[in-house]
């Protein structure tokens, strides 16, 4: 049995809905096909969850130290983690269950349950079924990378979507990786090394790999690279005519934002005769740690390598008023400065409330405008950052 659609969406990770739901609106019969969970990583096991896993820990810190602030708390303080893990669980449904009534809602949009696999390079089978379309977009997002690493077989271990699944506190929880997913479980640094530690229970986050694997894309000529992520140009065409590949397994980001500013690029060139690029966004990310960093544009170290003349302005998180108010002055804030163009390169604030006030930064930097824009303007008092233009007004040369 075969079915005809105008498009066919793969995925229903971050830029698969809101594309499905755009060629609906826009006329065009879609078929949008997931295998698993609605909504992907960031909705069932990735952003969503964990943040509302974090949010849960920040309570219990703060409720520990309420003395600090003139709050007594009579009683210890325990965390009940099957009531973290019901709330953790009723915030991701929400969501779930919205992208469905979303995607189920519009009209033109037919959502399909199932494993897709190319047939060809207009034809992808689900079950029993072959769909035919000549616009295919691939939004397939990853999974943890397992790699075969020695005894990992011999030990039951997590991964950041069976973590999802736990409702105790492990006894003594080891992680293997330092990036975004284990430095959120756990902030830790080995010393010394070689170090043997023993624990109760393995988190494994090692990094991602695309679930590009069983898809299929032999049959209708796609390329992948070495590490199976689908090539694609400036605009997320993949080397085949009417195939594109958006988000995580197109190895052009890892993030969620990366992943819907795919989905609106794909949408301005297809719908809206906007010639929208991957390489016109700035590279930009938050890592959810205490305190949190968020980031813009280039490394200092990366500045260093383009041979730039450049300037950068740096202050400590014990000058913003902020960060002493609330007794978490940990950190600081750094902004790298073109010195001929006067454009900002780049910035990391690192401290609390720097994942939201690096967008102030993040602004300047997308409307090319000069950082005496910034230095000049007047922020509100008491917040991160107000301090930004003080900073900003005592630059000095990057040595």
């Amino acid at each position: 049995m075969s079915e005809k659609y105008d498009a066919i969406v793969i995925g229903t990770g971050q830029a698969g809905p809101a594309l499905a739901v755009r060629l609906g609106k826009a006329g065009r019969k879609t078929a949008i096909i997931e295998r698993k969970l609605i909504g992907g990583t960031c909705v069932n096991n990735g952003c969503i969850p964990t943040k509302t896993l974090i949010a849960s820990a920040r309570a219990a810190y703060i409720a520990r130290r309420g003395a600090d602030f003139g709050v007594m708390i009579d009683s210890p303080i325990r965390v009940d983690m099957p009531r973290v893990k019901a709330r953790k669980d009723a915030v991701v449904g929400q969501s779930n269950n919205g992208v469905t009534k979303w995607l189920e809602g519009t009209a033109n949009v037919t959502l399909i349950r199932g494993h897709a696999r190319f047939e060809g390079p207009r034809s992808v089978r689900v079950n029993d079924t072959i769909l035919e379309a000549g616009e295919i977009f691939i939004n397939v997002g990853g999974r943890a990378n397992v790699p075969d690493m020695p005894g990992l077989r011999d030990v039951p271990f997590l991964t950041n979507s069976s973590m999802m699944d736990v409702d105790f506190l492990p006894e003594h929880l080891l992680i293997v990786g330092g990036s975004y997913i284990g430095l959120e479980f756990m902030q830790m640094s080995c010393e010394e090394e070689p170090r043997e530690i023993v624990g109760s229970h393995l988190l494994l986050a090692i990094g991602r790999v695309p679930n590009t694997d069983d898809l299929g894309l032999d049959k209708a000529g796609v390329k992948t690279n070495a590490k199976g992520f689908i090539e694609v140009d400036d605009q997320c065409r993949t080397n085949v005519p009417g195939i594109w590949a958006l988000g995580d397994a197109n190895g052009r980001g890892a993030f969620t934002h990366t992943s819907y500013n795919d989905y609106e690029i794909v949408a301005a060139n297809l719908l809206d005769n906007d010639p929208r690029r991957i390489s016109d966004r700035i590279t930009t990310y938050a890592l959810f740690v205490d305190p949190p960093l968020g980031r813009c544009g280039m490394t200092e170290r990366e500045v260093r390598a383009t041979g730039k003349k450049a300037l950068v302005g740096k202050m400590m998180m014990t000058r913003v008023g902020r960060a002493r108010e609330r007794s978490e002055t940990q950190g600081f804030m750094q902004v790298l400065v073109d010195a001929d163009t006067k454009r900002i390169l780049g910035a990391a604030l690192l401290g609390t409330e720097g994942d939201e006030a690096v967008h102030c930064i993040l602004d300047l930097m997308s409307a090319g405008a000069p950082y005496t824009t910034l230095q000049r303007t007047v922020h509100i008092h008491p917040t991160v950052s107000e301090l930004i233009p003080t900073l900003l007004g005592d630059l000095k040369p990057v040595a």
